[in-house]
């Protein structure tokens, strides 16, 4: 067995929307990620989403049956989006956040935005 400490995995990048993977359990990576302004609108059809915020304030707007919604979060402060929510987290400054998601799965989901998508994210 390992141990992995956050504050280096944070300190190993710089780079904001490009999570990287922390850990593996269960088919689902634990990922970390740098979050900084507003992301794109997208959804997960067959993944729930789990967001931790370590550092920092995060906003993860969503919208169901044409409704939007928001959901603020501070350090200590989590959050799961449920499979097929469409949503979008947003950081005013920056946020460092710990992520819960089946293996595979895209930061972007189904939106086209070939700019931000990480498909193979980096293993730490």
């Amino acid at each position: 067995m390992e141990s992995t400490s956050l504050a280096d995995a944070f300190d190993s990048f710089d780079e904001t929307w490009s999570p990287r993977i922390v850990a593996a359990l269960n088919d689902q990576h634990v990922k970390v990620a740098r979050l900084d302004g507003a992301f794109v609108w997208h959804s997960h059809a067959d993944a729930d989403e789990l967001f931790y915020v370590v550092e920092g304030a995060l906003t993860v707007e969503y919208r169901e049956d044409g409704d939007v919604d928001a959901v603020e979060l501070a350090a200590g402060d989590l959050t799961v989006v449920p499979a097929g929510v469409e949503h979008r987290p947003v950081a005013d400054g920056e946020a460092k956040v710990l992520l819960f998601e089946p293996a595979g799965t895209l930061n972007t989901g189904d939106a086209n935005d070939d700019e931000r998508t990480v498909s193979v994210p980096e293993r730490l």
